[in-house]
């Protein structure tokens, strides 16, 4: 079933009308059909089961048929602080955090980020990976598309995550699992979660030192070095698994 996803008030009248270039993709490259059932988030949590009605110039119009109850979102709000890293690799980090339920990613620069990003690049490189966020999205059938942040340095990061009600670092150097089971059994549904991952090289002693201040935690994530785009998405990985077995 394919999914699309539409503002609140492109619904109206038990009746959905897609706009813009969607059209064109349903249309001409997912070759879309009257009669055809398609799944429609509003992004604010609704989803809805409709079915194409007709396929104008300008846009699709669809009949609701119901409204579905249960949701596809994590109980919990994570947000992913990522180390930028070298070559692509944000963007397929980005598309694995999406599906695994991350609500948010902000892309960090620390003192071993390698890459540098004037603010037209950065902007242009902003507009890539929500377009990604919001393709993963779609494919995952979330019921709502993920923010990818403007770039913040680490400070601004730990300021910003120092309000959510958990948070963690993954730490090369940390020892024991034991250490992390007793950070993740303070994980629990409905809280802000935010989830730091630094570059290629890891955090420096006076970057772990300053998460610490900010009251998010080290971790350990097993016997082995994991590279950068692997830490996070293991993180998310047992985050997920924890959230979703204790919804109620």
């Amino acid at each position: 079933m394919h999914h699309f996803f539409v503002e609140p008030e492109q619904i109206e009248n038990e009746t959905v009308r897609i706009i813009g270039p969607d059209v064109n993709h349903g249309k001409n490259v997912l070759r879309m059909k009257p009669g055809e059932e398609l799944l429609i988030s509003d992004g604010t949590g609704q989803d809805y089961r409709c079915r194409v009605r007709s396929l104008e110039t300008d846009c699709i119009l669809a009949d609701i048929l119901e409204l579905e109850e249960a949701s596809r979102e994590l109980p919990s709000r994570i947000t992913l602080y990522q180390g930028l890293p070298k070559s692509d690799k944000m963007e397929l980090i980005i598309q694995k955090a999406v599906e695994l339920g991350a609500s948010r990613i902000v892309p960090v620069v620390t003192k071993n980020t390698v890459v540098k990003l004037d603010a037209k690049k950065e902007e242009s490189k902003r507009k890539r990976w929500q377009a990604i966020a919001e393709s993963a999205a779609k494919q995952s059938k979330r019921s709502r598309i993920p923010e990818v942040s403007q770039v913040l340095s680490l400070k601004e990061a730990l300021l910003e995550a120092s309000g959510k009600d958990v948070g963690f670092f993954a730490y090369e150097h940390q020892e024991g699992m034991a250490g992390t089971g007793r950070e993740l059994s303070k994980v629990g549904p409905g809280q802000e979660i935010a989830v730091f991952i630094g570059p290629e090289g890891g955090f420096e002693k006076d970057e772990v030192q300053a998460a610490k201040e900010a009251g998010i935690r080290p971790v350990s994530l097993g016997k082995r070095i994991l590279r950068t785009e692997t830490a996070g998405l293991t993180l998310l990985s047992v985050l997920m698994m924890k959230l979703e077995m204790e919804e109620r």
